[in-house]
């Protein structure tokens, strides 16, 4: 059984991922572009832009979710989603209560775990990581390591 499930872990790791990504990635489209119920608070209204700390944090949802989302960049792009969901925890969640169910921010600690988890783990399957991987690993040796010439 733990061969199959070991087996497994790559395709199991790359539509957690595609979930995750596309979770984050929704989140912070509906405060940017007010789709789906649009951003918490608002009635279906969008956060005003460039406005700290909900705009940029609505950005780096939709950017790092979609590549995230996409398994492009996944540990850069899970990294700084994790970081951002801590600030917003740390920020924003816990001046009302110590504890997260108290004060609101279990969205923001599932998705700082979860995002930390995917910095360690990789894309696994169904990445355009691997797929960027493969392609450089086929290249030839020359291609690799040529340097443009200036005219």
């Amino acid at each position: 059984m733990s061969a199959r499930l070991n087996a497994a872990q790559p395709y199991a790791l790359g539509l957690f991922r595609i979930v995750i990504g596309l979770l984050f990635t929704v989140h912070g489209a509906a405060s940017l572009f007010g789709v789906l119920g649009g951003a918490a608070g608002t009635h279906g209204g969008t956060i005003a832009a460039g406005s700290w700390p909900g705009w940029y944090a609505a950005l780096i949802q939709l950017v790092a979710g979609a590549l995230v989302l996409l398994g492009l960049g996944t540990r850069g792009a899970a990294l700084l989603a994790s970081g951002s969901m801590a600030f917003a925890y740390f920020d924003v969640h816990q001046q009302a209560a110590l504890w997260p169910i108290q004060n609101g921010g279990e969205l923001s600690v599932l998705f700082c775990w979860t995002f930390f988890l995917l910095v360690f783990t990789g894309s696994g399957a169904f990445g355009l990581d691997r797929l960027v991987a493969s392609r450089r690993a086929a290249a030839p040796e020359g291609a690799r390591t040529r340097e443009p010439i200036a005219a």
